[in-house]
């Protein structure tokens, strides 16, 4: 049994490594590869490194309390910068951007980025497409704005159907029918396809898993399951409370009958099943027993301007100093990023969901090191 105990992270940050120096230009064509022949067409925006949520695997309250330090606003990205990032992320190849947090339906004004991301130029001048994944607390509010706004659909996070089970797994009291309203009114404003996403984490949620099926098949929203997940070392995970996705299909499919379906697109996260009877498609998520790293094209950019390659990863490299250096014009830092962008995927060379296994001995504080996904999203 793999065990990973809790941590208290409040006074420290995931260290950030220097921008590096560049031996070569890398220009900005969209045919950006990594060491594994890997291109760059997703990025992960955190807008904040806060929640309304302390949910039990991501944000348990016994770290994330009163006491926590979350960062300031001073430290946070602008809506300026992040525009500025996310067009030299552009042209390097990205096509699709999603905003995360923490929550980020906290960050005010959220829309204002919406707009300004919907107008990045790309290269082949097709629109991006730009996403946002939410607990759905105040989607019944912010869905109609953001899709004004130029927002093209949304994922909400929703563990369980059961009003006790919601409240116990979110920490927060908060009732899954604003949930399921929030989810509604996106619907009703355009946001979709939407997915709803739930984390399943065996002996606590596990049993809902027919009911989730049950709830969702003949409606519009793709339900797709989560395998419980080692990130960060916050939630002390433990490989015996997976459920692998094998044996929740299995569980599906003996009511429900399902047959898989190819990917969307390629670098997918989900693997697709159809209900035989033509009730729509659920997904399942498998990072831990069926790895896809081999085809993973996303980066994702901290609240605070830090790059990861790699949800798994154990530091960030540091684009805000390149963002606020004093030295140059706009042109000269936008080409510092576009080379600092191209340097860090160049080099990138993550596998961690595929060679897990090969660090199951390695000593806990190596393990512990690895970013919160609060911090830097899912």
């Amino acid at each position: 049994m793999t065990v990973i105990p809790i941590h208290d992270i409040r006074q420290r940050r995931p260290a950030a490594a220097s921008p590096p120096a560049f031996a070569m230009d890398y220009p900005p064509d969209g045919q950006l590869l990594d060491q594994l022949g890997r291109p760059l067409r997703d990025l992960r925006i955190s807008v904040t490194d806060r929640c309304n949520f302390r949910c039990v695997y991501c944000m348990p309250k016994e770290i994330f309390d009163k006491d926590y330090r979350f960062l300031p606003h001073s430290a946070l990205l602008s809506f300026e910068e992040i525009e500025r990032v996310a067009k030299v992320f552009v042209a390097h190849g990205v096509q699709k951007i999603r905003l995360t947090g923490g929550e980020p339906l906290l960050r005010k004004n959220l829309e204002r980025l919406v707009d300004m991301l919907r107008k990045l130029p790309t290269p082949d001048g097709k629109p991006l497409d730009l996403t946002l994944t939410t607990n759905g607390a105040l989607l019944a509010k912010k869905a109609q704005a953001l899709k004004d706004a130029g927002l093209d659909r949304v994922t909400v996070s929703l563990d369980s159907l059961d009003d006790a089970n919601f409240k116990r797994m979110n920490d927060a009291d908060f009732p899954v029918s604003q949930v399921l309203e929030g989810i509604d009114a996106a619907h009703r404003a355009g946001l979709g396809p939407i997915k709803i996403n739930m984390v399943v984490k065996k002996g606590v949620n596990d049993h809902e898993i027919l009911a989730m099926a049950r709830h969702f098949r003949n409606t519009p929203y793709v339900l797709r399951f989560i395998e419980y997940m080692d990130v960060g070392s916050s939630n002390g995970w433990r490989m015996d409370e997976v459920l692998p996705s094998d044996q929740l299909i299995a569980r599906i499919a003996a009511e429900l009958p399902l047959s898989p379906v190819g990917a969307n697109y390629p670098g997918e996260t989900a693997s697709r099943w159809r209900y035989d009877d033509g009730g729509g498609e659920i997904g399942v998520i498998s990072s831990v027993t069926h790895a896809f790293c081999g085809d993973c094209n996303r980066a994702r950019l901290s609240t605070e301007g830090k790059l990861y390659t790699c949800l798994f990863g154990t530091a960030g490299h540091d684009l805000r100093a390149l963002l606020r250096s004093e030295g140059g014009d706009d042109s000269s830092r936008e080409r510092d990023l576009a080379n600092a962008i191209g340097h860090i995927w160049g080099h990138r060379a993550d596998r961690y969901s595929e060679s897990r296994a090969a660090h199951a001995g390695e000593p806990i504080e190596r393990i512990a090191r690895k970013v919160e996904m609060s911090y830097i999203g899912g």
